[in-house]
C-alpha cells in the first residue's frame, strides 16, 4: 500500500524506510565565490564635499589619503539631501521616495513615499551578498526605522538584523552623543550598561566592535568574505571629539571662513577635483546674508566661532583614525588587498547651527512649533568646553559653507551643496598604484548594483517570496577600469517640496516649494548648465524658459514614478500620524534600574504637554538617620532634562534648560513608606513650573523655566539612577549614576496631562481615508 510522502519534496537523496537502503543528500549552503573581496562601506554623517584629503581639506586624513592612493576619487557623486533617504537608497539601490524615505525616520504621515521604512520587497543589499554566502556585519547608526518602532515592544522587522545584517551594534537613532550615547544596541536587544567608563568615546568602540566582528569571523571561517556597513554617527551635531584630537587642531583656523574657502577651492583646482573654469560662489547667492564677513566680527566672535571649527576638523580626524585602526587589522590579516573600500557622505554639511553656531543644540535643533522671541538658542558657556561631554555643540553656518565648498547651501537643499558628496572606492588588487579621478554622475542608488557586480553576488530575485522591485541604481562598475565609460544620465531630486532634475549636463531646480495654485511642477525655477557652470552661479532659467518649463515637467513625471506625490503644501506630512501611536501617550509603570525607556517613547509622556510622576518610596534606617540617597527618577541629559534625588538628606529637583541649570530642594525623607509627586505644568510660551511634593505637601519648586521640545529630553527615562549622559553636571561629579540605596522605589508611574496647543500633531484611524473615499 503506498502512503503519501509528505516533507520529501525537492529532497536530492534517496530515502526508502530504513537508512541501509537510503541515500543521503545536503543541501550546498551559501558559498561566496573563491575570490570574492570583503566588502566595507563607510558612511559618514554630514560630511561636506570639500572635508576630506583628496577634496581639498586642510585637515589632515593621511589614512584616508592612502586608501584614496589605491583606487577612485569620484568629484560628481551625488546623494539624496538628508541622511535617511540616502541610507535607504544605498542599501537597496532605489530612489529615496521608493525605498520609503521621502524624509528622515520622524514622520509617519500614511503614504508610500514616507513610510520610513524600507520596502518589504526591497531586498538590501546585506541580505544579497549574505544570500551570495558573506558575513554581513554592521556598526553605527542606523536610522532606518520609524521613531515609534524604536522602543523594547516594538515590531523589529526593520531593524539591521531583520534587513540582513548577521550582527548589529550602534545607536538606531538618527544621531548620538559620542561621550554618552543615549541608547546602545546589540543585535535586538538594547545594551544594558548603567554607566559609561571616564573617557570612553563612541567612535572608538565602534571600530572595537568591527574589528571584533572581522576577528570573531576569522576564527572560525578563514575563507568567508564579510561585509561590514560602518555608518559613523560622527560629525552630525552635536559635534564632539576627545580632548588630544582637539588640541591638535587648535590656531588652525584662526584665518577665519572666508579665508580657508578660498584655500580649499584652490586645492581643489590643483588636485582636479573641480575644473578650472569653476567659480567659487560670491557671497550674493552663497548665503552672504547668514555669513558674517570673518574680518569684521569682534575677537571674542572668531575665538568661539573657530573653536566650533577645531572641534568639527577632530571630528573628520577621528573617522580617519577608525579607517587606519581597520586598514592596519586588514594588513595584519593579510587581506587589505582583497578588500574593497567605499567611503562616502550621506548628504551635504549642514547649516543647522546657524549664523553664530550653538552650544544648546536641542534648544534649536528638530523644532515642530514656532519659538518665543526671548528664546536662548545659544546658551553662553566656557568655549573650551565645546566638543567635550558637557555640551551639546554645532559649527556655525560659515564653516558649513566651508565644508561644502566649492558650492552653494546646505544639507536638505537641491543646490549642489546639499546633494554633491565625497566618494572613495578603492580595491588595491583589481587598482592601479596610483589615485585615478573619476567625473561621471553616480548616484548613490548606483552603490548597491555597482558592489553586487564587482564581487559577483547576484541580487537577490525576491524577498520573502514576492518579487524583488525593479532597482532604481545601476552598476557603475565599469568606471572603474574604463576611464571614459558613461556615468548617470539623469536623477531627479526632492526634499521637504525643494525640486531639482538633472539631465545630462543641466541642471533645473526650485529651492522655494510650490502651492497648490502654482501646480507640482509650477513655482520658481532656476536653470544652470554645470558642464560649463558646476557651482550654479549663472542662472539662464530667463534666457531659456522653455527648457527650464521641460526640465521641470519632466521632474513632475520622475516625480510620479518614484512615490514623491505628495508634496506637503498643508504641513500635514510632518503633523499627521497614525491613531496606533496614541497608546505611546498612556500612563506607564517604569521599572527601577533597568535600561531608559526608549528617546521617542519617553517623549510621548513629556513632550508638550503637563505631566506627572508618582513614586512610592520606602525607606530604610533610624528615624533619625535615613539612609536613602540616590536618583529617583531622571530624564535628559546635558542638553536638557530633568531628575528628582535624594542627596545628603534632602530631596533635590534639578532642571537643565539646554545648559542653564536650575535646583530646587527640600527636607529629607524619614524612614518609612512615602508618596513622591513631580508636577510638571505648562505656563503661557513654551515654559513649565515644575513642584515636588512629598506625602502631599508641596516641598520644592522651580516656578518658570523653557520647555523642553523638539527631541529633548534626548536620553530616556531612567529610574533608580542618571543613566548616561548626567542631567546635573555637579551631582554627576559627586555620585557619578548615583544609584538609589538605602530603600526601595516601590512604584514610579508617569501619568500624561492634556497635550499642549503648540502641539501640532494629529493622529488619524487606520482606515480613515479609505472610508472617506468609499464614501
Amino acid at each position: 500500500m503506498e502512503h503519501e510522502r509528505r516533507g520529501y519534496e525537492g529532497f536530492a537523496g534517496i530515502a526508502a524506510e530504513f537508512a541501509s537502503q537510503s541515500t543521503p543528500a545536503w543541501s550546498p549552503g551559501r558559498v561566496a565565490p573563491g575570490t570574492a573581496p570583503n566588502v566595507i562601506v563607510m558612511l559618514v554623517d554630514d560630511l561636506g564635499f570639500s572635508d576630506l584629503g583628496p577634496f581639498g581639506s586642510e585637515i589632515p586624513t593621511p589614512n584616508i589619503d592612502r586608501v584614496s592612493d589605491r583606487g577612485w576619487v569620484f568629484s560628481n557623486y551625488r546623494t539624496a539631501p538628508m541622511c535617511s533617504p540616502a541610507r535607504a537608497s544605498l542599501l537597496t539601490g532605489l530612489n529615496p521616495h521608493r525605498a520609503g524615505f521621502g524624509f528622515v525616520a520622524h514622520i509617519d504621515p500614511g503614504y508610500p513615499g514616507y513610510t520610513c521604512e524600507m520596502p518589504a520587497a526591497a531586498p538590501t543589499l546585506a541580505e544579497s551578498l549574505r544570500a551570495g554566502g558573506y558575513a554581513t556585519f554592521m556598526v553605527g547608526k542606523w536610522h532606518l526605522t520609524l521613531e515609534s518602532r524604536l522602543h523594547d515592544a516594538a515590531d523589529r522587522s526593520s531593524w539591521p538584523l531583520q534587513r540582513g545584517f548577521d550582527r548589529y551594534f550602534g545607536s538606531m537613532d538618527g544621531f548620538t552623543s559620542l561621550h554618552h550615547p543615549h541608547r546602545l544596541i546589540r543585535d535586538n536587544s538594547v545594551v544594558d550598561r548603567p554607566e559609561f567608563p571616564p573617557g570612553y568615546f563612541l567612535t572608538d568602540e565602534l571600530v572595537d566592535e568591527s574589528i571584533a566582528m572581522i576577528d570573531e569571523l576569522r576564527v572560525n571561517d578563514t575563507d568567508k568574505p564579510f561585509f561590514l556597513y560602518f555608518a559613523h554617527t560622527s560629525v552630525h551635531g552635536p559635534i564632539q571629539a576627545k580632548p588630544a584630537d582637539i588640541a591638535r587642531h587648535r590656531g588652525r583656523y584662526a584665518a577665519g571662513w572666508n579665508a580657508m574657502r578660498k584655500e580649499r577651492f584652490e586645492r581643489q583646482r590643483e588636485l582636479g577635483i573641480i575644473p578650472e573654469h569653476a567659480e567659487l560662489p560670491a557671497d550674493a547667492i552663497a548665503d552672504g546674508d547668514r555669513i558674517p564677513a570673518w574680518d569684521d566680527l569682534a575677537e571674542t566672535d572668531q575665538a568661539l566661532f573657530a573653536a566650533h571649527m577645531e572641534v568639527y576638523a577632530a571630528a573628520v580626524d577621528e573617522v580617519d583614525q577608525s579607517v587606519g585602526r581597520l586598514v592596519a587589522r586588514l594588513d595584519e590579516l593579510g587581506e587589505r588587498e582583497n578588500t574593497i573600500i567605499v567611503i562616502a557622505s550621506d548628504n551635504g554639511g549642514t547649516a543647522e547651527g546657524g549664523p553664530n553656531g550653538t552650544r544648546s543644540y536641542f534648544a534649536q535643533f528638530g523644532q515642530a512649533t514656532s519659538l518665543p522671541t526671548d528664546w536662548v538658542t545659544d546658551v553662553p558657556r566656557d568655549p573650551a568646553e565645546i566638543g567635550g561631554p558637557k555640551l551639546f555643540n554645532q559649527y556655525p553656518t560659515g564653516w558649513a559653507r566651508v565644508s561644502n565648498t566649492p558650492f552653494r547651501s546646505f544639507k536638505s537643499s537641491t543646490y549642489e551643496g546639499g546633494v554633491h558628496a565625497p566618494l572613495i572606492v578603492s580595491w588595491p588588487a583589481q587598482s592601479s598604484a596610483v589615485r585615478e579621478l573619476r567625473d561621471q554622475f553616480v548616484f548613490v542608488s548606483d552603490l548597491a548594483p555597482t558592489i553586487l557586480e564587482l564581487v559577483g553576488v547576484p541580487p537577490l530575485a525576491e524577498r520573502n517570496g514576492v518579487a524583488a522591485l525593479e532597482p532604481d541604481g545601476r552598476s557603475v562598475a565599469e568606471l572603474l577600469t574604463h576611464r571614459d565609460a558613461p556615468g548617470r544620465e539623469a536623477q531627479y531630486f526632492e526634499c521637504v517640496g525643494r525640486r531639482a532634475m538633472v539631465d545630462g549636463e543641466w541642471k533645473a531646480l526650485s529651492r522655494v516649494p510650490p502651492t497648490r495654485d502654482e501646480g507640482a511642477a509650477g513655482g520658481a525655477w532656476e536653470l544652470y548648465h554645470l558642464g560649463d557652470d558646476p557651482t550654479e552661479t549663472r542662472d539662464l532659467a530667463s534666457q531659456r524658459p522653455t527648457q527650464t518649463a521641460q526640465l521641470a515637467e519632466r521632474w513632475r513625471a520622475e516625480a510620479w514614478r518614484n512615490t514623491v506625490f505628495p508634496l506637503d503644501d498643508d504641513g500635514t506630512l510632518q503633523s499627521v500620524r497614525p491613531e496606533t501611536e496614541a497608546r505611546l501617550s498612556s500612563p506607564v509603570s517604569l521599572i527601577p534600574f533597568r535600561p531608559p525607556l526608549e528617546r521617542f517613547r519617553s517623549a510621548r509622556l513629556t513632550n508638550l504637554r503637563s505631566f506627572t510622576v508618582n513614586a512610592t518610596l520606602r525607606i530604610e534606617g533610624d528615624a533619625e538617620t535615613p539612609e536613602a540617597a540616590g536618583v529617583i527618577v531622571a530624564h535628559g541629559d546635558q542638553g536638557g532634562g530633568y531628575l528628582v534625588a535624594i542627596d545628603r538628606d534632602t530631596v533635590r529637583l534639578a532642571y537643565n534648560a539646554y545648559g542653564v541649570m536650575h535646583r530646587a530642594s527640600g527636607p529629607g525623607l524619614g524612614r518609612g513608606a512615602h508618596e513622591l509627586e513631580l508636577r510638571v505644568e505648562e505656563l503661557e510660551g513654551l515654559r513649565w513650573r515644575l513642584v515636588v511634593s512629598l506625602d502631599g505637601a508641596d516641598i520644592a519648586e522651580i516656578p518658570s523655566v523653557p520647555m523642553l521640545i523638539g527631541m529633548a529630553p534626548f536620553t530616556g527615562i531612567s529610574v533608580g539612577y542618571d543613566y548616561g549622559g548626567p542631567v546635573d553636571w555637579e551631582l554627576h561629579e559627586r555620585w557619578g549614576a548615583f544609584r538609589f540605596h538605602g530603600g526601595t522605589i516601590q512604584r514610579l508611574v508617569y501619568t500624561p496631562g492634556p497635550r499642549s496647543a503648540h502641539d501640532p500633531t494629529e493622529l488619524r484611524r487606520i482606515g480613515e481615508a479609505v472610508a472617506e473615499l468609499a464614501d
